[in-house]
């Protein structure tokens, strides 16, 4: 047959020489349309697909939508003394109560938030600035300092140590699970990004079914913080106030020895508890640096600097 002729030839001469019959000298393989279309098209397959483009161009992705769709303002103050939470029980749970006297006013930030990439953050955070809530940031610590890199606030617990309770409906943050919520570096300073990776929290409230993720970080520069990036939801900028940032940059802190740290390090890797109980001290202010007002920001155009309320 002729397909047989075209595509195994070798086949059909082995078989005459079988009975005999070798074909004659002059013979030449019958090539079908169908076999002549097979091979063109296996060609044009082979010769016509264009090259894979370059990993940079298939790694390339749409940019982000850092658009500031919101604005908050934070007011941070000093205390004339030194503040301990631990050792001050007679502070008011009234979250409107001062945490002290004769405060001393740092300044305030105005906050630009990126509703359009992360909204439920966004929303969050502004829920906790509304300074008319028993469950706002409002007289609460900036409780960790990490000189040249950023600051912690917002860390939850107990109103009477000057610590966060998010109310009960604040929503959860469904975004801590979606890789696009953990895009944007922390690249310069004024970066203000949701705590994961360095969140001061205690255990115990964690495991609390109640429980809400509001701590935040602002970075101080000079440089970036690269090490938290992938890690933290960058969810806003410091639009002003970034002197504020840097006067809370350079407030003293609490730091151990050398011979304390490695102590500390032993202990923790024989796995003592006590290890970790010293560590919440490391990188407190030893000033009472906390925020004293928060609110929204209502801008009739966007586009302009916000008028200060």
């Amino acid at each position: 047959m002729a397909p047989s002729l075209t595509l195994r030839p070798q086949l059909l001469l082995s078989h005459h020489h079988h009975n005999h019959h070798p074909p004659p000298l002059h013979f030449n393989p019958i090539i079908t349309r169908r076999s002549l279309l097979l091979s063109t098209t296996s060609l044009s397959f082979t010769t016509t697909l264009p090259p894979p483009p370059p990993p940079s161009l298939a790694l390339a992705s749409p940019p982000l939508d850092t658009t500031i769709t919101d604005r908050v303002f934070m007011d941070f103050s000093l205390c004339p003394t030194t503040f301990l939470p631990n050792t001050n029980p007679t502070l008011s749970p009234d979250p409107s109560t001062p945490l002290c006297t004769e405060s001393f006013l740092l300044g305030r930030l105005i906050l630009g938030l990126y509703g359009h990439l992360v909204p439920l953050t966004v929303s969050n955070f502004k829920s906790m600035c509304s300074s008319t809530s028993s469950s706002s940031y409002k007289n609460t610590l900036v409780h960790k300092i990490f000189p040249g890199q950023f600051f912690l606030a917002g860390r939850q617990g107990r109103r009477d140590k000057a610590e966060v309770r998010p109310p009960h409906d604040l929503p959860r943050n469904t975004e801590a699970v979606e890789s696009k919520a953990f895009l944007l570096p922390h690249s310069r300073a004024g970066v203000v990004s949701l705590c994961l990776s360095e969140n001061d929290d205690d255990e115990d409230i964690k495991f609390d079914p109640n429980y809400r993720n509001v701590e935040f970080l602002i970075t101080t520069g000079p440089g970036p913080c690269p090490q938290l990036d992938n890690k933290n939801i960058v969810f806003g900028t410091v639009l002003e106030g970034l002197d504020i940032v840097a006067a809370i940059a350079s407030i003293p802190t609490y730091k151990p020895g050398e011979r304390i740290r490695q102590f500390n390090d032993l202990a923790k890797f024989l796995g003592d508890e006590r290890a970790q109980n010293a560590r919440a001290i490391w990188n407190r202010p030893l000033k009472t640096v906390y925020i004293s007002d928060c609110g929204e920001l209502k801008v009739a155009k966007p586009s302009l600097s916000p008028t200060l309320p």
